[in-house]
């Protein structure tokens, strides 16, 4: 396992490297820039200068990126240039928000893909199965921001349910854990939806292709019943590809959040991104890109390390 994690940990520091000098350089070359955007109505080429001089944006783009990189590297990601305040703690703010949101989601769409795929991989070429095929292509082929407006016209708006948007009552002074919770629900149904059609319908295939191995004929010549075998084996072993996914898709997640955080008004990591951008706050998209790729090497390891657990063979590899 310390053979396969060396090389993937090599490759994804240098993936890693490459993918923020694109994004540092990409982001530098967008006409503009963050003086525009705190200047506003009062930006004349003089004052946008001598601002840039003080934000030190008047230096050479390869020198910034170097000095980017330094600061980095010293544990100092920077200030925000329009809201002035240490990178670090917005992104500590915003991205508590973001696991809340999506650690919650994750859970939801594991636990339902695996009851979904158990049935999926056991009735494989049955009418119940297709059945689960059928809607799990069509859940998937539906864009993250249409399921979100459809869920708030129809359990916030319609129903009166759920609030629409948001993280908190704001007439609130101090919410409560189920005001918190009240909020998470539309938001994190939207995100279990999509992740379970894709999830399930891998878990499935798994299932249903370890139900065809020899080891499962062997269990069941030596008595054990079928839902014995299902359970205490192929369930462990389908679980490998799951996992894989799993760790695969950090970077969709990130990428999706800006989608369903904009949809809610939810103060996520995404949705600080995507103002960040807008505003050219060139310190604060640097740092979540930065983030976002160094969670997916995490994540790729993670599924390693935990696929190593489930698959002996590969814990005395």
């Amino acid at each position: 396992m310390r053979r396969i994690s060396e090389p993937r940990l090599a490759s994804s520091v240098l993936t890693l490297i490459i993918l923020m000098t694109i994004v540092f350089f990409m982001v530098h070359a967008t006409p503009g820039g963050p003086a525009y955007s705190i200047l506003g109505q009062k930006a004349t080429p003089a004052s946008v200068h001598e601002l840039n001089v003080r934000l030190g944006l008047a230096r050479p783009v390869v020198e910034q990126y170097g000095i980017w990189w330094w600061h980095v590297l010293h544990g100092n990601l920077g200030y925000s240039v329009l809201l002035n305040r240490p990178v670090t703690q917005l992104i500590g703010t915003y991205m508590a928000n973001t696991l809340a949101l999506y650690g919650g989601a994750i859970v939801v769409s594991v636990l339902l893909s695996i009851g979904i795929g158990l049935v999926q991989g056991v009735t494989w070429g049955r009418l119940p199965a297709r059945l689960i095929g059928f809607l799990q292509l069509a859940l998937y082929a539906l864009p993250v921001f249409f399921v979100g407006t459809l869920l708030i016209l129809w359990l916030g708006v319609q129903l009166g349910w759920l609030p629409t948007g948001g993280i908190a009552t704001i007439r609130s002074a101090h919410p409560s854990f189920t005001d918190y919770a009240r909020h998470l629900v539309l938001p994190v149904a939207t995100v279990a939806v999509l992740g379970t059609a894709g999830l399930s319908r891998y878990f499935g295939a798994s299932v249903h292709e370890e139900l065809g191995k020899e080891y499962v004929r062997t269990a069941r010549a030596k008595g054990l019943s079928f839902r014995a075998v299902l359970l205490r084996h192929v369930l462990r072993n389908a679980l490998r590809p799951l996992v894989t996914i799993l760790g695969l898709s950090f970077p969709y997640i990130f990428a999706g959040s800006v989608l369903v955080e904009t949809v809610f008004d939810y103060p996520g990591l995404g949705y600080l991104l995507w103002r960040s951008a807008l505003s050219q706050d060139y310190p604060v998209v640097s740092a979540i890109v930065l983030l976002i790729g160094v969670l997916t090497v995490l994540g790729n390891l993670l599924a390693d390390l935990v696929n190593g657990l489930l698959d002996p063979r590969e814990r005395y590899a």
